[in-house]
């Protein structure tokens, strides 16, 4: 039986079809091995999101080849499509795949093994128009099952090369969705996480008349699961109408991340933004009144071109207000074939280091104070693992906690109450 391996950068959909993609070689025979382990094939699902996602893909499958010197490497997903050419100029690749070629993985490997035929041309995803469905995936990690439903993009943010590397807007069928939703029901996994490309543009390709808000509704509806989680979302998909119709959802966690990319309007301009902060304020009032517990998370952006030192502390005056109780900072990196890239005033990296920092520091403080007001509430965890005599789990609305239990809290609700707050992380007891 030969072993095969997976190591997966980058997103959430990344993370789907990769597990897909193990199911895959499960089905035909092979053994799946841990990535630190000797393996015949190591894959390698790799991200273009930055130069820094470059960067790591590049170095993981030198790494992969360092453990691994006889094995067949594949390189596969967003950087790989974008990059083909200049991976396969890497003596320690023997496969490059795009995104496309993912659902068929195993009889690529399989020819370059019998014969060492290698693929020459990778599938246009620019001309791909409908959604490449894997079937139903069962295979999940944890205690929680990520769904794809949706593929593409359409936006083209001036700084974004991912449109290029998915192609436009593809959904798939509902359908499917919930085929592969109440399997996975089947297997004991509570969680799902709804995922996509651009999740809020699910539905406008199909022919019948359905939105992301009509999908929620039937996942809500499968019995065995209990939560259901959502991806990274446009702000502009939150409306009253939809809250209307979201809050009747019991399964639906609390927690929404929103890309907001910048606080400052010329920037948000720039970088081809479709709301304004005064909108984007105007959606979160929503969501806080819509519900009292709601954590909200986002994306910013801080070296833009043509970021001033006036418009980086916007950005921070509005983010102050805003409380997120967590934001992931990302420094700009120039993407080739992006307009950003071309554009005047490009940032200093030492300036761009100076701003990620204090907005870093602005977010650990955000959620220590956030933190601090959980301190002796009840609340419900699903927790996932056990690390070092503590279980390790989420609240509903995505707040990480840690309990000591002398009994397997593995994939299950407990009602715990949070005693302290150690390293920023809740630490309950049963």
């Amino acid at each position: 039986m030969k072993k095969v391996t997976f190591i997966t950068l980058g997103c959430k959909v990344n993370q789907y079809e990769s597990n897909a993609m193990a199911e895959q070689f499960i089905e035909h025979g092979y053994e799946l091995v841990e990535k630190q382990e000797i393996a015949d094939i190591c894959v390698v699902n790799t991200c273009t999101v930055t130069n820094m996602s470059d960067r790591k893909s590049r170095q993981m499958l030198r790494r992969v080849k360092e453990i691994n010197p006889n094995a067949i490497v594949v390189a596969c997903g967003c950087y790989a499509q974008v990059a083909k050419d200049e991976l396969e100029k890497m003596e320690e690749i023997d496969i490059v795949l795009g995104n496309n070629e993912k659902k068929d993985i195993v009889k690529y490997v399989e020819n370059y093994i019998q014969e060492k035929n290698k693929i020459e041309e990778l599938e246009d995803v620019m001309k791909t128009d409908e959604f490449v469905d894997f079937g139903d995936v069962t295979f999940t990690e944890k205690t929680r099952a990520v769904i794809k439903v949706q593929d593409g993009c359409n936006r083209f943010c001036t700084y974004c090369i991912i449109p290029y590397a998915r192609g436009k807007i593809r959904s798939r069928k509902p359908e499917s969705v919930i085929s592969e939703i109440d399997k996975i029901a089947k297997t004991g996994i509570k969680e799902v996480v709804i995922t996509g490309i651009h999740v809020a543009s699910y539905g406008k390709d199909l022919e019948e008349d359905i939105g992301l808000i009509d999908l929620l509704e039937k996942i809500n509806q499968v019995e065995g699961i209990e939560r259901i989680r959502l991806g990274s979302l446009e702000p502009t998909l939150i409306t009253e109408e939809f809250l209307e119709r979201l809050v009747k959802l019991e399964k639906i966690c609390h927690h929404f991340h929103l890309s907001l990319q910048s606080g400052c309007d010329e920037t948000l301009k720039r970088m081809n933004r479709k709301y304004t902060t005064e909108q984007f304020e105007k959606i979160v009032d929503l969501l806080r009144k819509t519900y009292d517990d709601v954590i909200l998370t986002t994306d910013i952006i801080v070296g833009f071109p043509g970021e001033t030192d006036e418009e980086f502390e916007r950005t921070y005056e509005f983010l102050s207000k805003i409380k997120f109780y967590k934001m992931h900072v990302f420094k700009y990196s120039q993407r080739k074939g992006t307009p950003a890239a071309k554009m005047p005033k490009q940032v200093d990296g030492n300036i761009k280091e100076q701003r990620s920092k204090k907005l870093i520091e602005l977010s650990d403080k955000n959620e220590l104070e956030y933190n601090q007001t959980y301190i002796g509430k009840n609340v419900k965890v699903l927790f996932e693992e056990e690390k070092k005599g503590l279980y390790k789990g989420h609240t509903q609305n995505y707040i990480l906690v840690y309990c000591e239990s002398d009994q397997d809290l593995s994939n299950t609700i407990a009602d715990v109450n949070i005693i302290c707050i150690k390293n920023n992380y809740l630490i309950a007891t049963i």
